[in-house]
């Protein structure tokens, strides 16, 4: 799974990687991982864009896959991968004192 991110987003996050002090090596460490595989993806004439091959990797995207809404960002997902997660978040929602007080009057 990647994230993609709207610009204005990744700009709010980016803003705050680069705040971080460097003198500490775990934010020098995020800084690699989010800065240094971040990449602009442009939407092509039909509104598609390519996955670089690298995060087509990362991702184990192969055939099928599935762009899932997550608020302010999407998520990409392998569906065999997806299928799984999904599957054990619904389970794990199901057990008893597993859903957060603030959310349990939430109606969909």
């Amino acid at each position: 799974m990647f994230v993609c991110l709207p610009l204005d987003e990744w700009e709010i996050i980016e803003t705050k990687l680069r705040a971080l002090p460097s003198l500490r090596e775990e934010n020098r460490r995020l800084q690699r991982l989010l800065i240094g595989n971040a990449v602009d993806l442009e939407l092509d004439g039909s509104g598609r864009f390519l996955v670089p091959p690298r995060l087509r990797e990362y991702a184990k995207l192969d055939k099928r896959a599935m762009l899932v809404g997550q608020l302010n960002k999407f998520q990409l997902w392998d569906e065999d991968a997806w299928d799984a997660v999904s599957a054990a978040d619904l389970a794990a929602i199901q057990q008893p004192g597993a859903m957060p007080d603030e959310l349990r009057d939430l109606i969909l």
